[in-house]
């Protein structure tokens, strides 16, 4: 049911329902949001497209990521 919602608004609904990790394909995430101030961290991934057969590859590296993130903190994958 968040189709299409704002990334804002988002990340607000993220925050109300606890979320720990946050993880996404828009690249301007941390230029657009106050990601530092997140009670989670994001994860961008840099793929051509987020279709499953371009985002598989990327996988160990989020497990990666996810191990060392913290709150507030912005990674990009790869």
């Amino acid at each position: 049911g968040w189709a299409g919602t704002a990334n804002g608004a988002l990340l607000r609904q993220a925050v109300a329902v606890g979320f720990e990790a946050f993880i996404t394909v828009d690249r301007g995430i941390a230029f657009q949001q106050q990601v530092e101030t997140l009670p989670f961290g994001v994860v961008a991934l840099r793929a051509p497209s987020n279709d499953i057969v371009d985002l598989r590859p990327l996988m160990p590296g989020v497990m990666t990521a996810l191990v060392k993130l913290v709150p507030g903190q912005f990674i990009r994958v790869p």
